[in-house]
């Protein structure tokens, strides 16, 4: 019989969300999930699964039964000769990685954060860059998922294949994802080499920077020309780094704080810090080489609020220029460093912000320094307002403004996926206030 607890507090990572589910539930077993279920049917309750916490949006918040997965995060089989692994959802890419790498593989590609699991990963449609790479969740070759009735189903592209063409990015409304197979490729070691730039020479050059490096992005600092480059590549190099505790934590970390506090109180400073840390910090050239998750995955240190939209990549030049004019032109708009800039190729995905077309991700972020909260509103609702005239999709994990209206124009699947929703969930077990936004 399944446990649950009363009076338990849920917080995403940053901690700009929260709630107090009505039962918290960790089930160690299949049979223990569909006995939450039964009770949730029997009870009319809602029910949200969670896993590591760390979306940036109300996506995993609810007032009623919540299953948090972290006790099922086994490996259950690695296939040498397919390059696969099949893992249960509740497992951590951070404890995955060093599974992989006892068995001689790795994922090709990974966010920058792995204190992530399997199955929130898809959920949420996470991505990384390289323009020939998709998203994290075009690596899953199959899953199952156990509907709203308790019904297990087994999907890939050869066993419920319009169901698994939908559960890749599921947002936690079709079912509970109980086990992933990912496509896994051979270990291999990753140098990043990141040098400084301006924003014109990699606007104006950007076919060039894409074909250069496998997995390319850079780093636009607002109010000021500068960008710094960064490539991750394979190599053969030993492991090395050029991080240093002064210079990463004292004051890429301790003293940013405390002057982007003090920003709180003087606002124009913030186009001053944007322009010293870039000359503290990134005006000369750095490499760094290890195993690739040691590479792909870096520290968050800051709490923040974050937007991130994927755009048709042949928009980036335009649609970042309209961002950086919208700054100059309103002066009291203040926006913090980094606008991180990446990309990814298309997928068949139905709710994949990629789904079709070779995509740009542009990700503005506004740092809470002492957890305290800096006016964004301004910022945020011109960058949606521009995202949205260069035909954008908000990345499923971020909070965003977008409502039902919005996503039928932006996705061409979209009647499909509700369809398979309300098949799979007809009386919306799974939904939540983010989710009815989305539906309704």
């Amino acid at each position: 019989m399944v446990h649950g607890h009363k009076g338990v507090q849920f917080q995403n990572w940053a901690k700009t969300y929260g709630c107090f589910p009505e039962m918290y539930y960790q089930p160690t077993s299949v049979e223990e999930i569909r006995e939450v279920l039964a009770l949730a049917r029997q009870q009319n309750k809602r029910v949200k699964v969670v896993g590591g916490g760390h979306s940036p949006s109300d996506i995993a918040c609810t007032d009623g039964f919540m299953i948090h997965m972290g006790k099922m995060n086994r490996v259950l089989k690695v296939d040498k000769e397919k390059k696969q692994v099949t893992v249960e959802a509740g497992i951590l890419l951070a404890d995955l990685h060093p599974q992989l790498d006892k068995h001689g593989l790795s994922l090709s590609n990974l966010g920058a954060v792995s204190d992530v699991t399997a199955g929130g990963v898809i959920g949420s449609g996470t991505h990384n860059t390289g323009i020939k790479h998709g998203i994290l969740p075009t690596q899953v070759v199959a899953l199952t998922l156990l509907t709203a009735d308790g019904v297990l189903l087994e999907c890939s592209e050869s066993s419920n294949a319009e169901v698994f063409q939908a559960a890749r990015v599921h947002l936690g409304c079709l079912g509970v994802i109980l086990t992933i197979t990912l496509q896994c490729v051979p270990q291999f070691h990753l140098l990043e080499t990141s040098f400084p730039s301006t924003l014109k020479e990699v606007l104006d050059n950007l076919d060039s920077h894409l074909n250069k490096s496998e997995y390319f992005r850079f780093l636009w600092f607002p109010h000021t020309e500068h960008v710094s480059v960064i490539y991750q590549d394979h190599t053969n190099k030993p492991p090395s780094s050029s991080a240093s505790w002064f210079w990463d934590y004292a004051v890429g970390f301790y003293l940013l704080e405390f002057l982007l506090w003090t920003s709180t109180f003087l606002p124009c400073l913030v186009a001053w810090i944007n322009r010293f840390f870039f000359w503290l910090l990134f005006t000369r050239k750095r490499e760094n080489s290890h195993v690739s998750h040691k590479v792909f995955s870096y520290e968050c240190r800051f709490r923040q609020h974050v937007q991130d939209w994927a755009i048709p990549r042949e928009k980036t030049k335009e649609a970042l220029l309209e961002l950086k004019d919208m700054l100059e032109a309103n002066p009291k708009v203040v926006a913090h460093f980094p606008v991180e800039v990446r990309f990814t190729r298309g997928d068949d995905i139905l709710l994949s912000p990629c789904f079709q077309r070779d995509s740009c991700y542009m990700n503005i972020i506004m740092y809470r320094p002492y957890g305290k909260d800096v006016p964004r509103l301004d910022y945020w609702l011109a960058y949606e307002t521009i995202m949205k005239k260069f035909g954008g999709r908000p990345h499923w994990a971020k909070a965003h403004n977008c409502t039902r209206k919005d996503f039928e124009k932006m996705y061409p699947a979209f009647p499909k996926f509700c369809a398979i929703r309300e098949k799979l969930d007809p009386t919306g077990m799974f939904l939540n206030a983010y989710l009815e936004k989305v539906f309704y």
